[in-house]
């Protein structure tokens, strides 16, 4: 299964674990670097004691390669305070005290800074930081290189590609419109970027000198097959491992997974603010009725208390449920059993 994929990153199997932002385990993480791919942690809304703390747990749970992944800021984030929210709290104010809620006051700031989270990644040195949104500067980029870090970027069109490739991104994952969770556009608006991975992979393949990482839409054997069909170099796989018991995610997500066969997924600003796969409920419709959409990430922070409340009492038509089209075909409760699956893809 060896290939510059594999090569570059120190790993065996060229499977990537999807970085689940807020949602990411230590186990899973764990299991994946274990099994011969590299697992990937997700640092949204860490601040640097929290990286540090993590990658030591990471650390102390496997002796293999592993990714810590951060949000590049791209310079549309907000602080809620500097909003008008009056409107919003007023049209969220019903389902606040049906759960027994307290209106929240905004926050002077809700964006961890990125310098000192990119400053605990470096500390860190993990085998590879990879990032959503972008990538940092060349002086970061240098920093991380001279300690040994690879450096992968996330792409969602063609341009991306190129973009992060002539920052020094040393690996690309290129998502197709199928994946679950946001999307990470940063060269256009996310609704001017929705490639599919078939379209997307070849071109990126074509366009670049760096290892291919195919997103969106990979939960078995087929989808790696048909990936590396197209020229890349390896797969990252996010709701199938988001199913087995080794995540972070609620028996309510996992609930919703099974039965998304049903229901679909949808893309939405509901939850965030900001462009995102998930399956519908009760709280993307209650917003979307209502017209309230608020900038990232003045959204996440006026529903961010109902979703943790959400979260405690298992209420999964109030939390944020991430999924991507793939879902139907995430059948396996336990990470050994994706990664076999995906590696029979790579083994052909």
């Amino acid at each position: 299964m060896a290939n510059a994929l594999t090569a570059l990153l120190g790993i065996e199997t060229p499977i990537v674990l999807g970085a689940f932002g807020g949602m990411s385990s230590v186990e899973l993480t764990a299991a994946v670097s274990d099994l011969g791919g590299l697992g990937s942690y997700g640092l949204y809304g860490y601040d640097a004691d929290r990286i540090a703390d993590t990658a030591a747990q990471l650390r102390a749970a496997t002796d293999r390669p592993f990714a810590l992944n951060l949000w590049v800021p791209v310079g549309d984030e907000v602080t809620p305070g500097d909003v008008d929210l009056s409107a919003a709290l007023e049209c969220v104010a019903p389902l606040y005290a049906e759960l027994g809620l307290e209106l929240p006051e905004p926050p002077p700031a809700s964006l961890r800074e990125f310098d000192a989270q990119l400053r605990a990644v470096c500390d860190a040195r993990p085998a590879v930081a990879s990032f959503v949104y972008g990538i940092p500067d060349a002086t970061a980029v240098a920093e991380l290189k001279e300690r040994r870090i690879h450096v992968v970027g996330t792409a969602t069109t063609v341009a991306e590609a190129v973009l992060l490739a002539a920052g020094g991104a040393d690996a690309i994952v290129a998502t197709g419109l199928e994946a679950g969770g946001h999307r990470v556009s940063f060269d256009r608006p996310a609704e001017q970027s929705l490639l599919g991975g078939m379209a997307l992979v070849p071109q990126v393949v074509d366009a670049v000198d760096v290892p291919v990482i195919a997103a969106g839409g990979i939960a078995d054997r087929r989808g790696v097959a048909a990936a590396l069909a197209l020229g890349a170099s390896g797969v990252q796989a996010g709701t199938a491992f988001l199913r087995t018991r080794q995540s972070a995610a609620t028996d309510a997500h996992r609930a919703a997974i099974d039965r998304v066969a049903e229901t679909g997924t949808v893309l939405t600003r509901a939850v965030t603010g900001r462009l995102a796969r998930g399956i519908p409920n009760r709280l993307i419709r209650l917003v979307e009725e209502a017209g309230l959409t608020l900038p990232f990430p003045a959204q996440g922070w006026l529903l961010g208390p109902v979703r943790t409340e959400a979260l405690r009492r298992g209420l999964g038509d109030l939390q944020s449920l991430w999924a991507g089209q793939s879902a139907p075909l995430a059948h396996h409760d336990d990470a050994a059993s994706v990664f076999a699956e995906l590696a029979a893809g790579v083994a052909g």
